[in-house]
């Protein structure tokens, strides 16, 4: 595909809300979603004119915002264990802040458990996490996942099978945590 600034600017306008949507199911934080939304499309303006065509342009934007979120989460993660290990940062409030979820989708009537919900998805592994959020925030089929993750059709199923199963079993221990304390 050829870099100009007209078909930058198109792949913007139909994307964005794509790339912030996917980026904010990852990372619930505003702040976080709107950098990681900047730098896909830093990333996609940079590397336009090498785009293959292998796959469709949607795949390939969700296969960059699914990097690049995995990235920061890393990233994200190695400070706090770096600061753990004795150096202390510029920015001790950032690293040691666990963000609240407050996406602004969500509309259910009891924050706590909103948070107790994301909070388990968050510790689902990897290509779990990526399966689950992809099929049931995102409403993906599970070709279209199974192009985006570079994985078959069946492994994708397999994902999101072992995914809800995991999260049947967390919720449910959580259900009971939370009777215990009432």
């Amino acid at each position: 595909m050829k870099n100009n600034q007209s078909d930058f600017i198109q792949l913007y306008e139909q994307y964005k809300v794509l790339v912030y949507n996917v980026s904010l199911n990852y990372l619930q934080n505003i702040e976080d979603a709107e950098e990681i939304t900047q730098d896909v499309f830093i990333q996609l303006y940079e590397s336009l004119d090498r785009f293959n065509e292998k796959s469709s342009i949607k795949t390939w934007i969700y296969r960059i915002t699914i990097n690049k979120c995995l990235d920061y989460i890393k990233h994200k993660n190695s400070q706090k264990r770096f600061f753990i290990f004795g150096k202390k940062s510029k920015s001790d409030f950032e690293i040691l802040n666990i963000s609240s979820f407050e996406h602004p989708g969500v509309l259910m009537e009891n924050k706590e458990k909103s948070e107790i919900l994301f909070s388990i998805i968050n510790e689902l592994i990897g290509n779990q996490k990526t399966a689950f959020i992809l099929s049931k925030m995102d409403g993906l089929s599970n070709p279209e996942i199974s192009e985006i993750m570079q994985l078959s059709i069946s492994s994708i199923e397999s994902l999101i099978f072992r995914a809800k199963t995991t999260l049947k079993e967390k919720l449910a221990q959580k259900f009971i945590e939370y009777r215990k304390k009432k």
